[in-house]
């Protein structure tokens, strides 16, 4: 009984660990340029925490990311306050800046939208061959 609660504890955490984390992985540099080479579709996601319109996007990408459509979409997520030589690096002058790019080459770009569809649209930019 107590190894099937400390079970179901387990899995709740992990479960909640993914949700706080987003459909996104960190970005770094490294895995930004790797998959730049690779000619991937990317999303980059300048996110604050205490952001709502952040919060509000972050819907729309966790969305987008269980979408198959979408499923060779790598989204990396900056950290607005914590990685500013990265937000200038994307010459992003506020949080909730989303960045597409097929490869090396920026397809669109936004700022403060929360829009599903235009968000979605950002994001099918960076599939486009």
């Amino acid at each position: 009984m107590i190894r099937q609660v400390l079970l179901a504890l387990a899995t709740t955490v992990a479960f909640a660990q993914a949700a706080v984390a987003g459909p996104a992985q960190p970005y770094t540099k490294e895995a930004f340029a790797a998959a730049q080479k690779e000619g991937k579709p990317i999303l980059v996601d300048i996110h604050a925490d205490w952001c709502p319109t952040c919060k509000a996007q972050g819907t729309t990408l966790s969305a987008i990311a269980a979408d198959p459509a979408f499923s060779g979409l790598t989204i990396f997520r900056i950290d607005f306050d914590k990685q500013k030589d990265d937000v200038r690096f994307f010459q992003a002058s506020r949080q909730s800046t989303l960045i597409a790019f097929n490869g090396a080459k920026e397809t669109a770009r936004s700022v403060g939208s929360t829009n599903a569809k235009e968000i979605r649209a950002l994001a099918g930019s960076a599939l486009a061959k």
